[in-house]
């Protein structure tokens, strides 16, 4: 049963569910900036990464989406529509999770650069 009305927020607040987790891969991934040469401070260098592969996911996206072969359950997204019947959430997830995987591998080929310079470093010493 529960009390009035919490059915109805239920409905609300799932409909944003596909950005907050958006939103929330964006934060957890965005101290990752701070390590090495950044991607948001190689805005263009970044944008020709993502925003190609991005604009190919969307066309197979909105031909699946004409096709009928592909759906989003309409409780899940916030109603906001491109042109092709696709939501706004699926265009930000082909920007967003890529963005979200070159931080993390930014920042993870940076630590591996330290780790390898402690190591020459320790050889080095090592052999003088």
């Amino acid at each position: 049963m529960g009390r009035p009305g919490a059915q109805y927020e239920g409905v609300t607040m799932d409909r944003w569910q596909y950005l907050i987790v958006l939103g929330a891969c964006l934060a957890i991934t965005a101290p990752l900036e701070l390590l090495g040469a950044g991607v948001y401070r190689q805005a263009w260098r970044t944008a020709g990464a993502v925003l190609p592969v991005a604009a190919v996911f969307a066309v197979w996206d909105a031909i699946a989406i004409a096709a009928h072969v592909w759906t989003y359950n309409p409780s899940f997204v916030t109603g906001f529509q491109l042109p092709g019947q696709m939501p706004i959430e699926e265009l930000l997830f082909f920007v967003v999770i890529p963005l979200c995987g070159l931080l993390t591998y930014n920042a993870v080929d940076t630590i591996l650069e330290w780790v390898r310079g402690l190591s020459r470093a320790r050889t080095a010493r090592s052999s003088s």
